[in-house]
């Protein structure tokens, strides 16, 4: 499938699943190696093998399939916003989302990779290496999710009034999230790690996620496009527009939730 999005040249989707496919197999050869050696960046977050390794495949990748498009990686090097902040569009990647998930071996980590335009994704793909899940959504698209055999389904939001159904992490939860979420008519609540947590609201498994503590761009872009696109709303905690390529990438709170 192409996508045409104005100012840009053509991209192939398939090229781009693929690499999101590509970058979760390089994860799972240290994954299943049993070897997980980890070191602490500078903000004391953990780093390991797999990271390094999706992020060298994602940057070859997206520079072939589209050369002219600048990359935010969690892992390459910081760019400072006075070179970025004319951009019209750039990729938003993670390339190991949840690795804290990734070092406790419950599988629960993803593969990020989105596109923005201007203050906004408008393409977003979620790879789960270890089930081979894939979503994916965007400007044009919907929202899709491709199972590990390939057959694929279109991602619809739920429209309730009762009986929600929460999203939580599985390694960060806060008494502001609490709080928050009191003020909705949940029912029940998930746990799961990484971005998963986008997918299971754009397919309809999961009514509302909120997340007080801090996150990057790279960590939500993907799994706000997914979500956007399949029906549901994500905003900050003030209720405003949730926005990319700010001063600083670090987020703020953000709610995603059926309309």
């Amino acid at each position: 499938m192409k996508l045409n999005f104005e100012g840009l040249p053509t991209i192939d989707l398939h090229i781009l699943l693929a690499l999101a496919k590509e970058a979760g197999r390089g994860i799972l050869t240290v994954y299943n190696s049993g070897d997980i050696a980890v070191t602490l960046k500078d903000d004391r977050s953990p780093l390991t093998l797999a990271d390094q390794i999706s992020h060298e495949i994602i940057m070859q990748g997206l520079t072939v399939l589209n050369p002219g498009i600048p990359v935010i990686s969690e892992e390459g090097k910081d760019i400072p916003y006075e070179v970025r902040k004319n951009w019209e569009y750039f990729w938003c990647v993670d390339p190991l989302d949840g690795t804290k998930e990734f070092i406790k071996r419950n599988g629960e980590f993803t593969v990020n990779i989105a596109l923005i335009h201007k203050n906004a994704p408008v393409l977003g793909i979620i790879y789960v290496p270890v089930t081979g899940e894939l979503y994916y959504g965007g400007e044009g698209i919907g929202s899709w999710k491709e199972s590990a055999t390939g057959e694929t389904k279109e991602l619809h939001t739920n429209k309730k009034t009762k009986n929600w159904i929460a999203a939580g992490s599985r390694s960060h939860s806060s008494a502001e999230e609490i709080s928050m979420l009191k003020q909705y008519p949940i029912a029940e609540t998930v746990t799961i790690g990484s971005s998963i947590k986008f997918g299971l609201i754009a397919e309809g498994k999961a009514d509302i996620y909120y997340r007080h503590g801090p996150t990057m761009e790279w960590d939500t872009a993907a799994g706000q496009a997914i979500a956007t696109y399949s029906g549901a709303v994500m905003c900050n905690s003030a209720g405003e527009p949730f926005v990319y390529n700010k001063p600083s990438l670090l987020n703020g709170g953000f709610l995603v939730k059926i309309k």
